[in-house]
């Protein structure tokens, strides 16, 4: 497999949140400059577009096995049934079916490598954690103690001045619509979860908190940190905001300003709030299926959006 290109990833948040890394420089390129449209084929959890790579904007979901054949074949406009993936040394046409491993194969690799002892030993003092996080320093008291200085973790600002009985619905006066959707705009639309692409505003603020782009990491990743999360509301580079013509990304108009010129959808946000003027967005069909859907709606309220 690895002469094939096919290494091992270890666990946890990798292809499926766009943690894999860049594609070679001439792909990218050759990508963007003739607007193909280009696909990957994960094993993952996860095919929003853009989210495996800002490059690629179709992925299909399929087995391991199945990611490997189709890398051999190199195209999606394949059929493993009549259309070989490649010869062997006497010339012969090799199809799936010859390299398909059978289920009994499967079954006694699995009984041959994986037992209960495993897991019994692995989880068996998983509470008390291993001697790195028991050595952990911790500091004591009764509430948390919120580092101004962290870029991970903040204290986000939902209860500030929140009265102990809910105040009454009023009505929305004077709202300017901050993005007009179409359809199947996904969570992952609105609060993608991703790489953090530089001259973004949530890439400024990293930059001018002191973190280099290299230890951006994801959008996932920050979660806890509220300011990176407003700035990565409707962030993803295939949103489209019919409010500009032929844009993708975070973009919108700012109506603040004179003729409503092209602005960041975060500084249009707080342009609007700094004169206290309420927030919409029109959505399609399917607006907010997906799975990020507490900070998509979260990360909206947080830019003054005040209906949906």
């Amino acid at each position: 497999l690895e002469k094939l290109g096919y290494y091992l990833g270890g666990y946890g948040c990798t292809t499926c949140i766009g943690n894999t890394g860049p594609l070679p420089e001439e792909i990218s390129k050759a990508i963007n400059d003739n607007d193909l449209t280009v696909t990957a084929v994960l094993s993952g959890n996860r095919n929003f577009e853009g989210r495996i790579s800002p490059d690629v904007k179709m992925n299909y979901l399929a087995s391991p096995p199945l990611v490997i054949a189709y890398g051999i074949a190199g195209t999606m406009d394949f059929d493993f049934e009549s259309d070989p993936l490649g010869q062997d040394s006497e010339g012969n046409d090799v199809f799936l079916r010859d390299i398909w491993p059978a289920q009994k194969e499967i079954d006694d690799t699995i009984a041959s490598s994986i037992n209960r002892d495993m897991f019994a030993a692995s989880y068996a003092d998983v509470f008390k954690g291993d001697e790195r996080w028991r050595n952990l320093p911790t500091p004591s008291g009764n509430t948390f103690e919120w580092d101004d200085a962290s870029t991970y973790v903040r204290k986000a600002p939902y209860f500030d001045g929140m009265p102990a009985d809910p105040e009454p619905v009023t009505d929305i006066k004077g709202a300017r619509v901050l993005a007009l959707l179409g359809d199947s705009v996904t969570t992952d639309h609105i609060s993608p979860a991703g790489s953090i692409k530089k001259g973004t505003p949530a890439a400024q603020y990293l930059e001018a908190n002191g973190v280099k782009p290299e230890d951006f990491n994801s959008l996932g990743s920050r979660r806890g940190n509220h300011e990176v999360m407003i700035r990565g509301t409707f962030a993803n580079i295939r949103l489209r905001n019919q409010l500009l013509d032929d844009v993708s990304g975070g973009y919108t108009r700012d109506f603040t300003q004179p003729d409503g010129p092209q602005a960041f959808i975060y500084d249009a946000a707080q342009n609007y709030a700094a004169q206290n003027i309420p927030l919409v967005v029109l959505g399609g069909k399917e607006y907010g299926s997906g799975s990020s859907r507490d900070w998509a709606a979260k990360g909206t309220r947080l830019l003054g959006v005040r209906a949906v």
